[in-house]
Formats: C-alpha cells, structure tokens, sequence
C-alpha cells in the first residue's frame, strides 16, 4: 500500500499530521491505519539501517527487528507528532545492536567542536550516498538522518540521544570527512 498515492484521503494535512493521524487511527485499533503507516515508513526505514549497516541482508533482518519494536510500542506512544523521530529511535537501537563492536563514542573534546565548512552548501545526494561508507558511524548516521531522512538537527539529536551540539560538530566533521575522502577518489568540490 503506497500511501503517498492516497494522499487525496488527508486533503489540507502535512506530512507530520497525516503520520500523526494514522498513529491516533492504529491505537486505536484501524488496521488500514497501521498498514499506510507502515507502507510509508518502511522503506525509508530499510534504506537508513542499510546504509548503516552496508548489508542487504542483515538490514532485512534489523529493520524486521525494529518495526517488532515499532509495533509493540505503538500503543504507547503519546506524542504521535514525532512518530519519525521516535521510528529512527528505535531503528537505531536495533541497528547499534548490531554495531557494538565498532560503535565507540568520540572524546567529546572531539565531537564538540564545530567547524564552519563552505563546502557543506555545494555536496549532493549522491555524493553523500557514495561516500557514506568510509565514514565512522556516528558520523555517518548524523548525515543519513540530516540529510537523507530530513530530519530537523533537533530530531536528530532526540534519535541520536545527543546534544543539538554535538549533531552538529559531527555534520561538519562528518562533511570534512566525506569532502576529503570524496576528493582523494577524484570528485570536485
């Protein structure tokens, strides 16, 4: 069920609101409610834990683990306005489940630190996708909810469990990262 084709059921309702709705619907047990929810989520979802995790498979398997939680949760959930923030949350969890071996935070000396990066204006999509992979995960997963999810660096920071601060030192360090590495493979800035 592809709800963004079933818009026209939620005339004058942005994108949040609509999700909020249908959260409202699914606790209260309407079961079309639940599945344009999950029909909607799923992929953006599977796509943040793939590129998290760089394996089809294993993202099959996690993303099947968090939408287990997602499900299980739902009913407790009282701000259905932050229904993404609250699914990346728990995506999350599945997928640093998954990473503890190599998830080790930053010195916070380090990760504080902001830097003004120019080149932050000019990096596209597909750049961003194809370097993805040489960076270190907390930065790597700031720059797949900033900037392929578009979450607010609010959000970010609730998902990531982090301060607004920290968010955005490592965008900027995670955006050096990816201009020098995307320079040393022949790409222009």
């Amino acid at each position: 069920m592809n709800l963004d084709g079933r818009l026209k059921d939620y005339p004058g309702v942005d994108t949040v609101g609509r999700d909020a709705l249908l959260v409202v619907k699914a606790q209260l047990g309407d079961r079309r409610a639940l599945a344009d929810l999950v029909g909607h989520w799923h992929e953006p979802l599977w796509r943040y834990v793939r590129r998290m995790l760089g394996d089809s498979g294993v993202a099959d398997d996690v993303s099947q683990e968090a939408w287990a939680g997602v499900l299980k949760a739902l009913p407790g959930l009282r701000q259905p306005e932050r229904f993404a923030p609250w699914l990346f949350t728990i995506a999350r969890r599945s997928v640093m489940d998954r990473l503890k071996d190599s998830y080790r935070p930053q010195d916070l000396a380090e990760t504080d630190r902001t830097v003004d990066d120019p080149a932050a204006a000019v990096l596209d999509r597909t750049q961003v996708v194809e370097g993805l992979a040489g960076l270190p995960v907390p930065e790597r997963e700031a720059l797949i909810l900033f900037y392929l999810h578009d979450l607010a660096v609010q959000d970010c920071a609730q998902v990531l469990e982090v301060p607004v601060g920290t968010v955005k030192s490592r965008l900027s360090r995670a955006r050096r990262l990816l201009r020098d590495h995307l320079t040393d493979r022949g790409y222009q800035s």
